[in-house]
Formats: C-alpha cells, sequence, structure tokens
C-alpha cells in the first residue's frame, strides 16, 4: 500500500486536503508535472502533498481552486486543517525535525527532546502513563542521532530557567540533564540560552514553539496538551521568528547560560 493510498481523510484535515488534491488532479486529468505547472511547484512536490508528506501554500491551492473551479474548497480545507490540531502531529513533527537545517527551539516547560537523558526521558514518560516507556526512551535516543550526523542541523535553543529547576526525577536526575546541557552547549553546531526569572514577564510566557529550516523554508511547530499545530503560511511563520527574537532578546548570553547551570549543578 502507498502511502497516499494509506491516508484516512476522515481523521485529519491534513487528510482530507491531500485525498482531493488527488482527486481534483485525476478528475481534470491532469499529471503532477501539470498541476504543478499551475501552482508553480515541481512535479515531485505535487506527488508530497497527495501522499501527506508536504504541505501546499495558500497561493499554491488558491491556483488549483480557480483551475478547478472548486469554489475556494482547497484554499478553505487549508485554513481549517492550518488552525486545528493534526492527530498525526507526533508523526510528522518527527519526520520534519530530522529533515530540518536549522532547529530554533524555545521552551517553557521541559528540556527539549534533542537534548534529554534517557532519565529524564523515561521520567517523563512515566508520569505521562504512557505504555512501552523503556520503546518510547529507546526511540527518543534514536532521535537524537541527528545531533551527531556529518551535517547536523544547527540547533538553537532558548530555555525558560525554571525548566531547569523542575526536579524530574529528582535531584540525581536532574544532576545528570544539567551535565548533559552543558556538554550539548559546547558543540559547534548547537547554542543554548537560559530566559534568567528575573525578567519578568516576556513573550515566551505564552507557549513553547519550535521554528524549522526544512528546505530554505520555515515552518513552525506547536503543542498543546493532546495535540499539536504545523504553521506554514509565510505571514504566521513570520510571527513565530519576531517571538523567538523578542524572547531571546531577553535571554542570557551563551556563557551566562552555562554559568547559570553550573551553579545549579554544583547546588543540587
Amino acid at each position: 500500500m502507498s502511502l497516499r493510498q494509506s491516508l484516512d481523510p476522515r481523521s485529519s484535515m491534513w487528510h482530507l486536503l491531500a485525498h482531493y488534491l488527488h482527486f481534483l488532479r485525476v478528475k481534470h486529468d491532469l499529471s503532477c508535472a501539470g498541476a504543478g505547472r499551475i501552482a508553480k511547484a515541481a512535479r515531485q512536490t505535487v506527488s508530497h502533498w497527495e501522499a501527506g508528506r508536504l504541505k501546499p501554500s495558500e497561493d499554491q491551492v488558491a491556483a488549483l481552486d480557480r483551475e478547478y473551479g472548486t469554489g475556494d474548497l482547497l484554499s478553505l480545507l487549508l485554513c481549517h486543517a492550518k488552525t486545528g490540531h493534526d492527530p498525526d502531529w507526533l508523526k510528522t513533527h518527527l519526520e520534519l525535525e530530522a529533515r530540518a537545517s536549522v532547529l530554533r527551539i524555545y521552551e517553557l516547560g521541559c528540556v527539549p527532546g534533542l537534548l534529554q537523558t534517557e532519565d529524564y526521558a523515561r521520567t517523563l514518560f512515566v508520569s505521562a502513563g504512557l505504555r512501552d516507556v523503556e520503546g518510547q526512551v529507546a526511540r527518543r535516543m534514536e532521535r537524537q542521532r541527528i545531533l551527531g550526523r556529518d551535517d547536523p542541523p544547527h540547533l538553537w535553543v532558548l530555555l525558560a530557567e525554571p525548566v531547569l529547576e523542575w526536579q524530574v526525577g529528582g535531584s540525581e536526575v536532574m544532576g545528570g540533564q544539567l551535565i548533559r546541557l552543558l556538554e550539548m552547549s559546547e558543540l559547534p553546531n548547537v547554542v543554548l540560552r537560559v530566559i534568567p526569572k528575573t525578567v519578568g514577564a516576556h513573550l515566551g510566557l505564552n507557549g513553547s514553539f519550535k521554528i524549522m529550516r526544512i528546505a530554505g523554508s520555515d515552518l513552525a511547530y506547536t503543542e498543546a496538551m493532546g495535540g499539536g499545530r504545523l504553521v506554514q503560511g509565510s505571514s504566521e511563520v513570520e510571527t513565530f521568528q519576531s517571538w523567538y527574537d523578542h524572547i531571546g532578546a531577553v535571554a542570557l548570553p551563551v556563557d551566562s547560560s552555562r554559568e547559570l547551570m553550573r551553579n545549579m549543578l554544583e547546588i543540587s
């Protein structure tokens, strides 16, 4: 079974959009290359849309709506898909993360998965009541391998100071986690900075998010309890980029961030 055939239009607005992109193209007797010429996209990109691997832009689906005479059907499906939670949020997010050349992460609640120790991750999975905890831990550690590959992504991380204070797993687990963060902060492709509590109210209090650069384009990802949302519209992604810059403006410099973590490690 192909990836496109495995899509379930009843389970996700993204799947429904992919289904109709394929349905309308075939109905109008167009090849992927033909649809791509209308939407100003490569043939393979159109194929990826229909398989759910990539998401089209607003301008691209608008061009297809005009060609197919669908009364903005595709544009409306895209709008609802972008503003709703995706049942496939974790799978989609991880696939994109693995392909990213640059990752910018702001985290308000816990250490980002790419930087977690096994013990820290295990504690989180147990507290969440997940099944197959050891399998989850193994997959998270596997996910971190992108940072050690020959062409690792550039990882920029902003951490709210309370992330370092939560006693996840107790002092021993947090001690190991702080050591891991210090080690990772020394890598040439990793920049880690801490937002101190003394800054008071700031934009970051509204929630965590991630910006990923893939094939020269940026998209944002934000998650909430039980789901997540992928942000691809250029104007909305620019908003997330502005938020990241403003949060970064109140963060400690790299050296001061390391010093803060070393002091915490001595206390723990």
